[in-house]
């Protein structure tokens, strides 16, 4: 059931022919197979051979699948023929019909036939060898409650197999229901929004969670797939071109596949400072759109590292709404010409891993990704190099060798909307028996992250400044306040005019005054304000008016004038104040880059040492390969965060 109710799984039944081996009638078995074979249309060489694999795994005296999936014509004409085959016998077993279709496909998961080796694991608790068990999703990860145990039954029979007496009997007991925390209306919407403003083979994912539980009131990975398609016989071709399917439909992006967060992790970065000292509200760094580097082995050879615009001065708030990569340059690597001392490449990490990032949220359905969060030790010891400032500078923004999930993200901007409480995302609300009595109300763990209360909510109002007049402004809606920050991160192999394709994100919470959910959308291409914060902005909109998506694709949102506090100045030089900035000049035109987007350096002069490679091998495991069988958790498309070979995995950016 979804969290109102609403059946989403209904169990139907499906007619198995299973043959006893040992009751087999010696001499005989090839006449039983023949009659066998004219009912179900299979060739009695191939009951044969089953029999006697049954026999190899589980003995004579257990029954062995000849056929499932019958047709009930066919399952009642073997009914008739079991007087006459010792052994033969029609078992019902029950099935999934999943009312949703593809809706909640990575979330419920699906049911298959149990494999040799989990039987092999799981004999001795009761599984039989023609069980179906729980493949991926809430349909393995509670599989102990939904299936409840099987009856047993141990009697006395004579030579001609008639019961005599029945020696002991245990009677079934009945599987759990589950209520879910999901809300299927919203759930459907945010399919159909997300489904909007991605293309049919690209990867995307969007999720809502109550930020005081943990509570996922929705999550939708994007291609999907109906889980009615396991609920029949499935072939190894159909199968396999579901597997090989562009946009890896049975993996659930949301939590499985792992990408720069790009500008996103600014908030992050900004809490840090604020924290360590490094920044307070009125720290004022000027941006005229770069900064320059000297290289450390020629102080006569410059690294240029560009904003996406030349914003002028910013105090923290702006720096946040504007999403300055200059700014976020000074917090996390500092700048020595002026003295500037930023967090550093450790504390970044640190506070990242506080966030949650590179660990497991503890969601409770399988194929999790842990992500990854790099640090100098890391690179040394695994790439053989000196991580440098520009390693420092692109993990400042996002970009370079940090990967995170979508349901990281949302996480660590739950933390900020709540004050503080890294929650466990969670997709089961409680268990329900037959007659609707709640048995047992789950709960999650928490933990804290080490930022105080106030700093956390300086940042969260520079994101409330980022929809009201910053670069997050597609993600205003008239229904709520939003609180929000947008990221575009630069992917794969650059194209011919120097420029990468972009993925999308978007994190935020509503009401910004006093947060109920936050929001996470990610799209595996676009950008993140004129893609990723609109689909956002539909999500929200629905949510807290109860009418329905309002905007669509590429129409124009309604937004407030732009506050006083996005002023640009072109001309002044880099620097940084703690005075107030007084009478600059007018806004100048933005230019066409999105403003999340992370330029690389460019070197002024050819570097008299090469710049730092990345590294050869990638930071985490190799991507797990296409499984044969039904897999029992979606296959992961790992995304290293770096790698030497092919240019697409390389972290963006010249490092001096």
């Amino acid at each position: 059931y979804d969290r109102n109710g609403t059946l989403l799984v209904q169990n139907t039944a499906r007619f198995s022919a299973t043959i006893i081996p040992g009751d087999l009638t010696d001499g005989d078995e090839a006449t039983a197979y023949r009659m066998i074979s004219n009912v179900i249309g299979m060739p009695a060489s191939e009951i044969e051979a089953r029999v006697t694999e049954g026999i190899e795994v589980q003995g004579e005296f257990n029954p062995t699948v000849i056929k499932g999936d019958l047709e009930r014509d066919v399952a009642l004409t073997l009914i008739e023929l079991e007087p006459h085959v010792p052994g033969l016998s029609v078992q019902v077993e029950p099935s999934r019909n999943y009312l949703t279709g593809d809706l909640l496909s990575h979330i419920l998961g699906y049911i298959g036939p149990i494999s040799a080796e989990e039987y092999e694991a799981l004999a001795d608790e009761g599984y039989l060898y023609q069980d179906f068990l729980g493949k991926s999703g809430v349909e393995l990860s509670y599989e102990d409650i939904l299936r409840g145990k099987a009856g047993k039954k141990l009697v006395e029979i004579d030579a001609a197999g008639r019961e005599l007496r029945v020696i002991s009997e245990r009677r079934p007991i009945d599987g759990t229901n589950l209520v879910l925390t999901i809300d299927l209306d919203l759930q459907a919407a945010v399919q159909e929004i997300l489904g909007e403003y991605s293309t049919d083979n690209d990867n995307a994912a969007a999720a809502v969670i109550d930020v005081k539980t943990g509570e996922l009131l929705s999550m939708v990975s994007l291609p999907t797939f109906d889980g009615n398609f396991f609920s029949g016989p499935v072939s190894e071709e159909a199968l396999a071109s579901l597997i090989e399917s562009p946009g890896k439909p049975l993996v659930n992006h949301a939590i499985s596949d792992r990408y720069a967060p790009g500008s996103t992790f600014k908030t992050i970065v900004g809490s840090a400072a604020l924290q360590e000292g490094v920044a307070s509200t009125g720290t004022t760094i000027v941006s005229r759109g770069y900064i320059n580097v000297e290289n450390e082995f020629d102080p006569n050879v410059v690294y240029v590292y560009k904003d996406w615009a030349p914003l002028g001065a910013l105090d923290f708030y702006d720096g946040i709404a504007m999403s300055s990569n200059v700014y976020f340059y000074y917090l996390a690597g500092g700048f020595a010409d002026e003295g500037f001392r930023g967090l550093g490449a450790d504390k970044v990490a640190e506070y990242a891993r506080a966030f949650g990032l590179g660990s497991l949220t503890g969601i409770d359905i399988g194929g999790e990704s842990d992500g990854f969060v790099p640090d100098p030790a890391w690179k040394q010891e695994t790439v053989g190099e000196t991580w440098t400032i520009g390693d420092t500078y692109n993990f400042g923004i996002g970009q370079g060798y940090v990967a995170t999930t979508p349901i990281q993200m949302l996480r660590a901007i739950t933390a900020i909307a709540n004050g503080g409480t890294l929650v466990t995302p969670h997709v089961v609300a409680e268990y329900e028996d037959s007659l609707g009595n709640t048995l047992e109300a789950l709960s999650s763990d928490t933990s804290t992250v080490p930022v105080d209360t106030a700093n956390l909510q300086i940042v969260g109002q520079g994101m409330r400044q980022s929809v009201t007049s910053g670069v997050a402004r597609n993600a205003s809606v008239s229904s709520v306040a939003v609180a929000g920050k947008t990221g575009t991160a630069e992917f794969g192999a650059s194209r011919d005019d120097g420029t990468y394709e972009t993925h999308g994100w978007f994190v935020g919470y509503a009401p910004a005054e006093d947060p109920e959910i936050a929001v996470v959308v990610f799209l595996q291409r676009g950008s993140g304000g004129s893609d990723a914060s609109p689909a956002a902005a539909r999500i929200l909109d629905y949510y807290f008016s109860g009418g329905g998506p309002t905007y669509g694709p590429g129409e124009d949102i309604p937004v407030p004038d732009p506050s006083p506090v996005d002023v640009l100045d072109a001309t002044a030089a880099p620097g940084t104040t703690d005075e107030p900035i007084a009478d600059l000049p007018e806004p100048t035109a933005a230019p066409e880059e999105d403003p999340d987007t992370a330029p690389e350096p460019e070197p002024t002069a050819p570097p008299t040492a090469p710049p730092t490679a990345p590294p050869t091998s990638p930071p985490t495991e190799p991507p797990v390969a296409p499984p044969t069988d039904p897999p029992t958790e979606p296959p992961q498309e790992t995304s290293p965060p770096a790698a030497a070979l092919p240019d697409e995995r390389r972290p963006h950016g010249v490092v001096p």
